[in-house]
């Protein structure tokens, strides 16, 4: 089981960094960035880091783990952009990158941005289309695609990623479509998710995968989760009200969902900082605590 650190993106890149770093060095295996704007609150002032910014410093300042979008919204930029972005990055990390696609969802950030919304079908038809294109830049020396919403014509992507192919990662739990995506072009898939909800949808995405002659084991299965671990039964019943799905407990109840976790399949768990702590300190001391009593038990 790998463990994935994923720290919020309205922390200074002080912060941001510093967490990282940590992470890194107490025996994590992934960092995981969100890609958003702005809150997604009624009234959306607080700091929000620009996530390809921020992943392209940590790829340069932060050794051996595996880092990503948890994921990078398709509508934000043209596809051809994203995948040349990509291949830098993987350049900079030394071939440690994943680019995580997804639809696009959060609206206010949309309107604010003048970036258009689309209604869901067309997010996700979008996201295939980008995938065609992202996929054939990075395995062809010239990609020329013309579909309903995006064309390209003999476009180059020189220098390559380091990885050959570079893995992508597709978010979401979407069953019809989303998860078709995933089988289509993905080596990796993320979802928020408790251990029976993953069950579920990986039987749905194995489903998709033998309609697209594919062996479901060529993708790798991730669960985000939020960490409430504690012996007091009030932070743990704290955890419902979040309305994310949420690792709960004292130590050994936390063990017992993490191999729930590994029973039903899942390969990799993110855990986000966003409820660890307020100080940067706070959230490394929350992080070690799992990492020590939870994590180095799956090794």
């Amino acid at each position: 089981m790998r463990f994935g650190f994923w720290p919020g993106p309205n922390s200074s890149w002080g912060d941001t960094l510093a967490l990282c770093q940590h992470a890194e060095a107490t025996g994590w295996d992934g960092i995981w960035y969100a890609d958003h704007f702005m809150p997604n609150e009624a009234d959306p002032v607080g700091p929000t880091n620009e996530s390809w910014t921020f992943i392209a410093a940590i790829a340069a300042q932060v050794p051996r783990v595996r880092i990503g979008h948890l994921v990078n919204g398709n509508t934000y930029r043209f596809p051809a952009v994203t995948a040349k972005m990509a291949a830098g990055v993987d350049q900079i990390s030394g071939g440690r990158f994943i680019l995580g696609l997804g639809g696009g969802w959060q609206e206010n950030e949309h309107e604010a941005y003048g970036i258009p919304f689309y209604d869901m079908p067309e997010r996700l038809r979008r996201l295939d289309e980008a995938c065609q294109i992202v996929t054939g830049l990075f395995s062809n020396e010239k990609t020329t695609f013309q579909g309903r919403y995006y064309q390209i014509a003999e476009a180059p992507l020189n220098p390559k990623p380091v990885q050959s192919p570079l893995p992508i990662m597709i978010g979401g739990g979407g069953e019809k479509v989303t998860l078709k995506i995933t089988a289509k072009y993905a080596s990796e898939w993320n979802v928020w998710g408790d251990p029976e909800t993953l069950q579920q949808k990986m039987a749905i995405l194995d489903k998709h995968c033998a309609d697209q002659g594919r062996d479901p084991s060529e993708i790798q299965r991730s669960a985000a989760a939020m960490l409430f671990l504690s012996d007091d039964p009030k932070v743990v019943e704290r955890a419902g009200a979040t309305g994310r799905p949420a690792i709960a407990g004292n130590v050994d109840q936390v063990k017992e969902i993490v191999q729930r976790y590994i029973d039903v399949g899942v390969d990799e768990i993110i855990i986000p900082d966003f409820n660890l702590g307020r100080t940067a300190a706070d959230k490394m001391e929350a992080a070690d605590r799992f990492m020590n009593d939870v994590g180095s038990t799956f090794r």
